[in-house]
């Protein structure tokens, strides 16, 4: 868990120093006091762009001078911090111990996990976002997962490159497709066993308030003799789309719900945050169960979304179960969390 979190130049935080317990932290205060932007701070202790996916400049606080910064004291005493330098304020720095260290090995430390009213769409947004999603949970229990995908998308771009070129090189493409068919294997791998895990775990759920997924990963699987066939073959093809039409990066994330038999995307908006809902904290118990430690979840806006009972069946899921972070305007709606972290922003 974290045990002390610190924010320096961070969004609207020019200065911020919190101290959560090991159970519920829940964030209260108007809108725009700044509670979803504690949850991004903490995001960032993670590979990527965070729960907002937002330009690492764009975290600077705007009457700051520069970079922004993010530390963080974890229970077993390791130290993790993450931002950026006013030379440089796209560039992310990370440092674990105080050493200089890559975004990609953030997860032998720390997992975070995140549920956010703008992911309420995910059945029916672009496949991309289902990826992202189900990567975000993969890195869960597959840490090196985001080294994989990150020499993925970059043998893939310099493919791409050298494809709209007047004379690409053969052996360096197939020395780069090699690398795609090495990294690609990996992702789509963990993909697998991400999904086969999580879809039986949520079939073992008993009926309740949150509904049952059925999760299924569609497109073809990676196979690396037919996948470095596939390329090669297809550069041509690919040269004129002017992108990479096969690989893991085309995969997708089929949702459906289970007691009614029918695609997530055709349910309705309640029933839709029911299932992600649902999809989250089971994830969260397997991360626990497979890994021996709880992650960090963060629930943005959640308990504003639920009637008592659900809110109730929600607080009872998760006590016990690691740090959760929770946000609302109202502190009534945590009338049931029990002991809790409670803070007042603003």
């Amino acid at each position: 868990m974290i045990a002390r979190l610190t924010l320096t130049n961070f969004r609207n935080h020019p200065a911020l120093t919190l101290q959560p317990g090991s159970g519920f932290v829940v964030l209260t205060g108007d809108n725009g006091a700044g509670k979803t932007n504690i949850l991004e701070a903490v995001s960032m202790l993670a590979p990527g762009r965070g729960l907002r996916r937002a330009a690492l400049s764009a975290m600077a606080q705007q009457a700051g001078p520069g970079g922004w910064g993010v530390a963080a004291s974890l229970a077993d005493a390791v130290e993790l911090a993450t931002g950026t330098l006013a030379p440089a304020p796209e560039r992310r720095v990370v440092r674990v111990q105080g050493a200089t260290a890559s975004a990609t090995t953030l997860p032998e430390w720390l997992t975070v996990l995140w549920l956010t009213p703008a992911m309420d769409r995910l059945f029916t947004a672009a496949a991309s976002e289902r990826r992202r999603f189900l990567d975000r949970l993969t890195l869960a229990l597959a840490p090196t997962h985001a080294l994989h995908a990150t020499r993925y998308e970059a043998a893939m771009r310099e493919r791409n490159r050298l494809l709209a070129g007047e004379r690409a090189d053969p052996e360096w493409l197939s020395a780069l497709e090699g690398r795609m068919v090495e990294h690609g294997v990996a992702l789509d791998a963990a993909r697998v066993a991400t999904v086969t895990a999580l879809a039986a775990r949520l079939a073992d759920v008993p009926a309740g308030p949150f509904a049952r997924a059925g999760l299924a990963l569609t497109g073809e699987a990676v196979d690396p003799e037919g996948f470095t066939r596939a390329l090669a073959l297809g550069r041509r093809r690919d040269a004129m789309a002017g992108r990479t039409l096969d690989g893991p990066h085309r995969a997708d994330l089929a949702v459906t719900h289970l007691d009614k038999g029918q695609a997530a995307a055709l349910a309705s908006t309640g029933e839709q945050k029911a299932l992600l809902l649902g999809i989250v904290l089971a994830h969260a118990e397997l991360v626990a169960d497979r890994t021996g430690r709880a992650p960090v979840l963060l629930l943005d806006e959640v308990a504003a979304h639920l009637d008592p009972v659900r809110r109730a069946a929600l607080f009872a899921r998760l006590a016990g179960r690691g740090q959760v972070w929770m946000t609302g305007t109202e502190p009534d709606l945590f009338a049931d969390a029990g002991q809790a972290t409670r803070i007042t922003i603003g």
